[in-house]
């Protein structure tokens, strides 16, 4: 699709050599972000398959995975930290700090981990893994199709870190990098942005259905509408309250569905949303 192919590769950080790659990538967590991080990195020739790995408890995840990506999948984490330089910390939240326990005594200078958990704070793990090369990153589930939006901040003394993390994940969508204390709104935002997107084209598609269009062409209308809609935004840089103006002609359809919108607060739930979802990622990173 061409807005994958024009926005994927776009990075805000540090200048990205090639001389890096490919690495050895070791996945603590094989699920269904692992796995969509390693297929694309393995397509784009980032990651070396045969050197990488990853270790999941769960046979089906570990099937899944190799399939997917290439890489072997294995039982432990410590073989993956023995085969890999670069760990990618994918786990749930809830289950970081006994997997930091379990890493640590395995970890030398040569590792550079980087996190995916949401709300899980570079100081946590560096207490936690008593290393202070380490990346924390926000990326979210369209990067499945190569259209990520991703946020990321770096703690490292070695300059190719922040190279590593800046090239991964620009190869999966849009990467920025950002301080630290924004990664939270990242979270709120652009991580779990996604869900509310899918609960408004599925709430356009109902309304198509409502009156009269059949539900597989209101979804597939909802859906592109939502898709262009964004290229829009994108592609041409303008403000997108100036593009809805462009659509709301004086006393036409447009404008009579943006006040009902109105009506119902639609802006504030959606900023509302957003604070809610962030606020739930400070909380979990407090945990």
């Amino acid at each position: 699709m061409m807005f994958v192919s024009q926005f994927a590769n776009r990075v805000s950080g540090p200048r990205v050599t090639n001389d890096l790659f490919p690495l050895s990538v070791g996945f603590l967590g094989a699920g269904q972000m692992a796995t969509a991080l390693g297929a694309a990195w393995a397509k784009a020739g980032l990651i070396d398959a045969a050197k990488s790995r990853a270790a999941d408890p769960y046979p089906e995840a570990r099937t899944k995975f190799e399939s997917a990506t290439g890489v072997p999948a294995v039982l432990t984490n410590a073989e993956v930290i023995q085969a890999c330089d670069v760990l990618v910390l994918a786990v749930k939240p809830q289950v970081v700090p006994a997997v930091l326990a379990e890493v640590r005594p395995h970890l030398d200078p040569r590792h550079f981990v980087i996190s995916i958990a949401a709300g899980i704070t570079l100081d946590t793990l560096a207490a936690g893994l008593g290393t202070e090369r380490l990346a924390r990153v926000m990326p979210n589930t369209p990067c499945l199709v190569n259209a990520s939006a991703s946020g990321y901040s770096v703690r490292s003394a070695n300059p190719s870190d922040a190279a590593v993390v800046a090239k991964l994940f620009g190869a999966v969508g849009v990467a920025h990098a950002l301080p630290e204390h924004l990664l939270d709104a990242v979270t709120g935002l652009s991580g779990s942005g996604p869900a509310f997107v899918y609960l408004f084209i599925e709430a356009l598609a109902d309304g198509g259905v409502k009156c009269g269009l059949p539900r597989a062409t209101a979804q597939a209308l909802a859906a592109q509408t939502v898709l262009g809609a964004a290229r829009m935004v994108l592609e041409t840089g303008t403000h997108p309250g100036a593009l809805k103006d462009a659509v709301a002609s004086p006393g036409g359809t447009t404008i009579a569905g943006l006040h009902a919108l109105e009506r119902a607060a639609f802006r504030a739930a959606a900023i509302d949303a957003v604070e809610a979802a962030t606020k739930r990622a400070q909380e979990l990173g407090k945990k």
